[in-house]
């Protein structure tokens, strides 16, 4: 579909200048009883990009020592932070009608990293120069979005992992963070409540909630983490092959109930596997959408290869709820690593594969449903840190993909 990404500026680099762009691939979500065609859009933290990235493409010999500092990101652009975009599709064009900076009581809301504490390690951030940058409470990576009736929306971050709930001008009402993690957040330009089980916190770095979802009667929020816990530690993350899937109450944050979600062995990515290297670890879930009130649709990807399934919920088996303890034993991170899970899993059903759709880009984040048999589809360009553009992709299908 026709889309030009809106330019933010240029960051001259010792062997070149970096062109930063307006960003809006992380998240897409529709609400019901806007206008036709409107879609709502977030982008993540910031501009940012790898220490190894600025040392190669730009020449930033400087940052060199930083390459092997686990999850470093230099972040260039401070002004620039976490937003959301409203669009409009029209034919086989999308627009930007506005943006909305995700605000605090007395200022935007940060894309730095929030500090780390006993319980939820953060990844350290630092400027040009290879400065350390000074962690903020109020700091967000968003990259989930869900869209209220009343205006206002729900934004999935990385960073706690947490979950944010704004008002129609974007400014955020309360965070809500996992249990136990609150003096982490003491100091934020908002309130922040503890109410979200304090298994979450061991979403491994940079792997936190990525995909966030409403029910049509709004009383229900479901979230994906990306990726399996690096519960009790990175490497049943990098073995295990199944997400969590929460149902929270949307008043209280309450559990509802947890799911698995069963990713696919990394070799079923095709178009991943053709470029290298291509472990468990690199399979994520990136999106989900309420294809009515028992029914999601599932964006599950690599880096070039993305699907979408199908997952009914109606009749599916959650989890016992020992298995949100976080002291229980063996877990089941630990269980899915080992190949040893006897638990309920959900089913899914394929829809679609980009390796039987070669033109379809890569970096595939967000999903949205445009109507009962169209998916609006989009990548994330990272803020053209490393000279990538947005793309809007449109899928009909022959058959209405929600459950009403």
């Amino acid at each position: 579909m026709a889309w030009d990404d809106p330019a933010l500026g240029e960051i001259a680099w010792p062997s070149g200048v970096m062109t930063v762009k307006s960003s809006y691939g992380s998240g897409l979500a529709t609400r019901a009883g806007d206008p036709p065609g409107t879609v709502w859009a977030v982008g993540d933290r910031g501009p940012n990009l790898k220490a190894t990235t600025a040392v190669k493409q730009y020449g930033a010999t400087g940052l060199e020592p930083l390459r092997g500092l686990d999850g470093a990101k230099i972040m260039p652009r401070l002004d620039l932070g976490p937003e959301i975009a409203e669009l409009r599709v029209s034919g086989d064009k999308v627009r930007l009608v506005r943006t909305i900076r995700l605000r605090g009581g007395s200022a935007p809301v940060p894309g730095v990293p929030i500090p780390g504490g006993d319980h939820s390690r953060c990844e350290p951030a630092f400027d040009k120069s290879g400065t350390q940058l000074s962690p903020d409470p109020s700091g967000v990576d968003s990259e989930g979005l869900a869209a209220l009736d009343d205006g206002g929306f729900w934004v999935g971050d990385e960073y706690g992992p947490s979950l944010l709930k704004l008002d129609a001008a974007g400014q955020v009402l309360v965070r809500w963070v996992p249990q136990g993690c609150a003096d982490q957040y003491r100091g934020a330009d908002y309130p922040v409540a503890g109410v979200l089980p304090a298994i979450a916190a061991k979403r491994q770095l940079n792997r936190g909630f990525e995909a966030l979802a409403l029910s049509p009667d709004q009383r229900r929020l479901t979230l994906a983490f990306q990726s399996p816990l690096a519960h009790p530690d990175e490497a049943a993350h990098e073995g295990a092959r199944h997400v969590r899937i929460w149902q929270l109450d949307a008043c209280s944050g309450e559990m509802v109930a947890q799911f698995l979600y069963p990713l696919d062995r990394p070799d079923s990515f095709r178009r991943d596997v053709a470029k290298g290297v291509f472990g468990a670890s690199d399979v994520k879930v990136g999106e989900i959408v309420a294809a009515g009130s028992e029914t999601l649709l599932v964006l599950e990807r690599g880096s070039e290869t993305s699907k979408i399934y199908r997952v009914d919920l109606a009749g599916a088996e959650p989890l016992s709820p020992k298995h949100l303890d976080i002291a229980s034993r063996p877990t089941i991170e630990e269980l899915s690593a080992a190949g040893k899970l006897r638990l309920p899993v959900l089913a899914k059903r394929l829809l679609f594969s980009s390796d039987d759709a070669r033109q379809v880009a890569a970096d595939l984040e967000g999903m949205a449903l445009l109507s009962a048999q169209t998916i609006l589809l989009v990548s994330d360009n990272d803020f053209g840190v490393e000279g990538a553009e947005t793309s809007f992709w449109r899928l009909d299908f022959e058959s209405p993909l929600h459950d009403g």
